[in-house]
C-alpha cells in the first residue's frame, strides 16, 4: 500500500469501516533507537533515515503515540522541581509541594537511553501523600500547535493515537515504587494507596474530559499489565472498574479503546470481556508469552480485536522466516476483521528488520482477496 492510505485504514479498521481488510502496523522504536544510542550506522538501506523515513521505506503503518505530547500535564503552580547532578551518572531530582516533598535519584545507562531508579520518588507514606497531592491538584491542556507538528511528520502513516496514563496498581509499580515497593504498598498502606488510587482517578476524568473533544480516536490505556504482579484478586479489585468507567465514558464520545497487556496474560484472560474495551494490545503467545493464539481468540472472541500477536521472537534469525509466516497467516485466520496486526511489542534491537516485508506481503496477499 501507498503510506497516504494508510491513516484512512487504520481508522477504518478499528471503527469496522474497512470492508473486512486489517492492516499491519509493526513497532520498531526500540530496533532503531536502540542502535541510534549505540551509535550504530542502521543497515542498508536505511542508513542515515529517521524513524519516520524508516517506516516509509518499509511502507508499513506505524503506531504514532507521538500525539500523547499534544496533551500536556500541568503541575500546580506551586510545585517546584529542583534538580543536583551528583556524579557523572547520577542526578537527584527534589520536588518540593505545600504537601510536603518527594526525593527522586536516577541513573543514566550505557546501554539505553533509559534512566534507572537509584531511588523511588515514592518510597514512604509521606511521598505517598505528596504524589496523591500532585495528581489531585494537577490539570491538563490541549495543545494544538504539537498535534499539527506530529501530524505533518507523522500523519499518513497512521490515525492519531495515544496511550493514558497507566492505571493505579500499574502506576504504583512502574512510575513511582517498582513492584516490591508497590506490591507491598498495597497490603501495608491500604488506605493511604486508595486514596492515592481516587485522586488518580480525578486526574484522569480532567483528562478524559479532554480526549472526548480531541480529534485524537484511538485509545490505548498504557498499562503493561502482567498477570504475575497483577493477579485476578488485584486486577477485578483496582483495574477492572476503572477499565469500565473510562471506556463507558470514552465510547459515549465516540472513541475506540484498548488496554496494553504484555508479559503473562494467561491468568487474566477470562476478565477481558468483561472490561468494556474494544481490545487488547500486545499479549504475547507462546513460545514468548503464557497463552496459545486459540486461547486468546477464546477469550477476545468475535467482538474484540487483538493489536498486535506475533511474538517479537519471531523477527530474530533463531527462528525461520517459515514459523514467522504460518504465525502471521494463523492470527489472520482467528481474528481478521478484528485485527490490528504487528509484533507483540516491538521488534528486538538484534531482529531482522527485512522480515517487516515478509509480513507485508501476508497481509497485501490477504486484503487483496477480499
Amino acid at each position: 500500500m501507498k503510506p497516504a492510505d494508510f491513516a484512512r485504514l487504520h481508522h477504518d479498521v478499528a471503527f469496522g469501516k474497512a470492508g473486512g481488510k486489517i492492516i499491519w502496523q509493526p513497532r520498531i522504536g526500540c530496533w532503531y533507537e536502540d542502535k541510534v544510542f549505540a551509535g550504530e550506522d542502521l543497515p542498508a538501506p536505511f542508513t542515515g533515515m529517521t524513524l519516520v523515513e524508516v517506516y516509509r521505506e518499509l511502507a508499513v503503518s506505524a503506531r504514532i503515540y507521538q500525539y500523547n505530547d499534544a496533551f500536556r500535564r500541568v503541575e500546580h503552580p506551586s510545585v517546584r522541581r529542583i534538580e543536583r547532578r551528583l556524579n557523572d551518572t547520577d542526578t537527584e531530582v527534589r520536588i518540593e509541594t505545600p504537601a510536603g516533598s518527594q526525593l527522586e535519584v536516577l541513573r543514566r545507562s550505557p546501554n539505553n537511553p533509559h534512566l534507572i531508579h537509584l531511588k523511588w520518588p515514592v518510597e514512604t507514606i509521606d511521598e505517598l501523600k505528596v504524589a496523591a497531592w500532585r495528581v489531585e491538584n494537577e490539570t491538563w491542556r490541549w495543545d494544538q500547535e504539537t498535534f499539527e507538528k506530529v501530524r505533518a511528520e507523522w500523519g499518513d502513516l497512521g490515525a492519531p493515537t495515544i496511550f493514558m496514563p497507566r492505571v493505579n496498581v500499574q502506576r504504583l509499580y512502574i512510575d513511582l515504587m517498582g513492584i516490591e515497593r508497590g506490591i507491598f504498598a498495597l497490603y501495608d498502606w491500604p488506605e493511604e494507596v486508595e486514596a492515592f488510587f481516587g485522586a488518580l482517578e480525578k486526574s484522569d476524568d480532567r483528562l478524559i474530559d479532554l480526549i472526548k473533544v480531541s480529534p485524537v480516536d484511538i485509545i490505548n490505556y498504557g498499562d503493561n499489565v502482567h498477570a504475575a504482579t497483577c493477579d485476578p484478586s488485584l486486577f477485578r479489585r483496582y483495574v477492572l472498574p476503572v477499565y469500565k468507567r473510562r471506556t463507558q465514558k470514552l465510547h459515549k464520545a465516540g472513541k475506540f479503546c484498548h488496554a496494553h497487556w504484555d508479559g503473562d496474560t494467561g491468568p487474566l484472560l477470562p476478565l477481558a470481556a468483561q472490561t468494556g474495551l474494544d481490545g487488547i494490545e500486545a499479549i504475547t503467545p507462546l513460545p514468548q508469552g503464557d497463552v496459545t493464539l486459540e486461547e486468546v481468540k477464546a477469550a477476545l472472541g468475535d467482538e474484540m480485536f487483538l493489536i498486535d500477536g506475533i511474538p517479537a521472537v519471531y523477527f530474530d534469525r533463531t527462528f525461520p522466516v517459515r514459523v514467522l509466516r504460518d504465525c502471521a497467516k494463523r492470527i489472520i485466520e482467528l481474528f481478521a476483521p478484528r485485527l490490528i496486526l504487528g509484533i507483540s511489542d516491538e521488534i528486538s534491537s538484534t531482529g531482522d528488520i527485512e522480515r517487516i516485508r515478509t509480513v507485508s506481503h501476508i497481509v497485501e496477499e490477504y486484503n487483496a482477496g477480499l
